[in-house]
């Protein structure tokens, strides 16, 4: 049996947060060790391989500032950096700041229990490594739980299955009858490239999405070298913003506009860029009337690219705020749906009845597959860190104390479980924000915690109930104000009666930081600290 390894901290996951996270650490004098399941650095950007796959962040913005030299060692060639870029990127951060030396590939965390005697974590993975670390940090990732749809007669299915969360890159689709579970963002993103090889590419859709186009484009050496010293103060407006974005809502109301002027303004920001739409009224995510106008643009544009009258109803949205679910990006996307080897199902008028060996049957018809696709998402936000028994006081069980609503006060710590910390984890701005910028911050937070601790001698900290209590109502009163209750979407987590749980902050990354940094200054308010 291998030995255990002791140590200050233990991290899991190698995606952005995990990297920073270990870097932080080691900077402090920490002994550290990242444990990832993937077999090199990326998280997220590791496994999502599909092709079309890339960012709808602004590359510049979805990046690291915390240092000024790795800004300038980097070139971004596109606005919106495809996968293997990003992938790049974060290997040359891992190289760069030689961090692979204290990370464990293609090792997965199994098992966590707090040991209340000796105050540390016992960690298991599932290469029979043990760990004990006086702190455990979650950088696990917002979307990185693929969710698998419970379709009749899956298991009988003889061709390929592939996620584009798991993707095989040795699976080749050209001439293959294709079946497209999924039109979120990756599944926007991925039709165009199936359908480029596919012989018949027949989407599922479930629920149609409002996508915006791209507006992507290489980024020019001019560009990059005018952007260079602004980036200091941008990256500072950003940590002060609602979103975390370079950009901020064009001030006025939509609803308050002259029609001629609300047209006007609403194409303008039709092309640019993901969140461009919802920048260009202050009120559009808060005020009903004006964001239905913003909706109806937003569906006339759709409509307006599909040929087939039947097609463009079926994947036109209804029935939600505009924003309300992930506002996507596409390239190309409602061009693949004119094709005539791509067809549309709407899974809520011909519901799929059952999977055979090689074809989707619906309450209407047949569809021949050789492959399925599934581009259903994740089990955003929870779902990897539920995949861990993890233990606290007493042997309470986090998945069970999550069942009936996750919680964490700030998103960073939860009641009953002390020296955990989640990052990115719910209650915290994480997935309705520029999440690299909001990852950064709470690195940041978790790093000068363990060094305050570390001065006044407190060896144990664990965040109070009533104060997780009070902070989640918050969130969520803060939540009701907007309109993302009214859509039913990955934000929302579920217990186990079927009640919504909204999962992200939406009081604003400038707000939030501000608590946060409150909190610290009031020697760590809403946590008991204690000492061996």
């Amino acid at each position: 049996m291998a030995e255990t390894v002791k140590l200050d901290a233990l991290v899991v996951g190698a995606g952005f947060a995990g990297l920073y996270m270990l870097h932080k650490l080691r900077e402090q004098g920490l002994s550290a060790q990242v444990v990832e399941a993937g077999k090199g650095v990326g998280g997220t950007w590791y496994w999502n391989r599909y092709p079309g796959a890339r960012c709808d962040i602004p590359s510049v913005e979805y990046s690291f500032s915390f240092s000024p030299e790795l800004e300038r060692d980097w070139r971004w060639s596109e606005r919106y950096a495809p996968q293997p870029e990003i992938l790049a990127y974060l290997e040359h951060v891992a190289d760069r700041f030689d961090l692979n030396r204290n990370i464990q590939f293609e090792t997965r965390v199994t098992a966590a229990q707090w040991d209340e005697a000796a105050t540390y974590w016992h960690v298991e993975t599932d290469r029979g490594q043990a760990y004990t670390a006086h702190y455990l940090i979650l950088a696990t990732g917002a979307l990185s739980a693929p969710n698998l749809p419970d379709l009749p007669g899956l298991d009988s299915f003889t061709g390929t299955v592939l996620h584009t969360a798991k993707w095989d890159e040795s699976v080749d689709l050209t001439g293959r009858n294709v079946a497209l579970f999924g039109t979120g963002s990756s599944g926007i993103q991925v039709t165009p490239e199936l359908a480029k090889r596919a012989a018949q590419l027949t989407v599922f859709q479930r629920t149609p999405n409002f996508a915006v186009p791209a507006g992507n484009h290489p980024l020019s050496d001019e560009y990059l070298a005018e952007i260079a010293p602004q980036l200091p103060g941008l990256r500072e407006q950003a940590r002060q913003s609602p979103l975390g974005f370079f950009a901020t809502p064009s001030p006025g109301l939509a609803k308050e506009a002259t029609a001629d002027a609300r047209a006007q303004r609403l194409e303008q920001h039709w092309a640019a860029g993901t969140t461009g739409l919802l920048l260009a009224y202050e009120d559009l995510l808060f005020d009903e009337e004006s964001n239905s106008h913003a909706a109806e643009f937003a569906r006339s544009k759709i409509a307006g690219q599909i040929n087939d009258p039947e097609t463009a109803r079926k994947v036109t949205p209804q029935g939600y705020p505009l924003g309300s679910r992930r506002l996507c990006s596409e390239i190309g996307f409602y061009d693949a749906l004119n094709r005539d080897n791509v067809a549309v199902v709407d899974v809520r008028e011909e519901p799929v009845t059952q999977i055979t060996g090689d074809a989707i049957q619906t309450s209407d018809g047949t569809y021949p597959a050789d492959v399925i696709v599934f581009a259903t998402g994740f089990d955003a936000v929870v779902g990897a860190i539920n995949a861990i028994d993890i233990r606290g006081e007493g042997g309470r069980s986090l998945r069970e104390e999550w069942a009936d609503g996750p919680r964490a006060y700030l998103g960073l710590a939860v009641a009953g479980f002390p020296n955990l910390f989640t990052i990115t984890g719910p209650g915290s701005p994480s997935v309705l924000s520029n999440v690299v910028l909001s990852i950064e911050q709470h690195v940041e937070w978790i790093a000068q915690c363990l060094s305050d601790l570390d001065a006044r001698g407190v060896t144990r900290l664990e965040a109070q109930a009533d104060a997780e209590q009070e902070w989640m109502e918050h969130s969520d009163a803060i939540a009701q104000q907007t309109l993302f209750p009214r859509a039913n979407s990955w934000y929302h987590g579920r217990t186990r009666d079927g009640r919504r749980v909204f999962l992200p902050y939406l009081g604003g990354c400038g707000a939030y930081r501000d608590k946060c940094n409150a909190v610290a200054a009031d020697n760590y308010a809403g946590f008991d600290l204690g000492r061996d």
